[in-house]
């Protein structure tokens, strides 16, 4: 039995069609793919980034607050330490003063 070429076009046109029956709903899950990807990639770009953007702006200054309030706090405590020694040394004195 051979096949004519009719008969092959004929098998060539239905495979296509159930080829392109097969592939509808991947090309539709492909499309609906490519579109969630595009508003995610909106929202990191719109919204995302925007946020961390000024979480950076604000970060910054205020690093620098703490940096600057850390070394005037050791500087603090160091006369603290230094008050506290002499203040004990004039209450001895005073102590035996009195």
């Amino acid at each position: 039995m051979s096949l004519t070429n009719e008969d092959l076009l004929a098998i060539s046109q239905l495979l296509d069609t159930k080829l392109d029956a097969k592939l509808k709903p991947i090309e539709s899950d492909i499309k609906s793919i490519k579109d969630e990807q595009t508003r995610i990639n909106l929202i990191i770009e719109n919204e995302i980034q925007h946020n961390i953007n000024i979480l950076a702006e604000n970060y910054v200054p205020a690093a620098k607050r703490y940096e600057k309030t850390t070394a005037q706090l050791e500087a603090m405590q160091a006369d603290i330490d230094i008050m506290k020694k002499v203040i004990t040394e004039h209450s001895e004195k005073l102590q035996k003063i009195s």
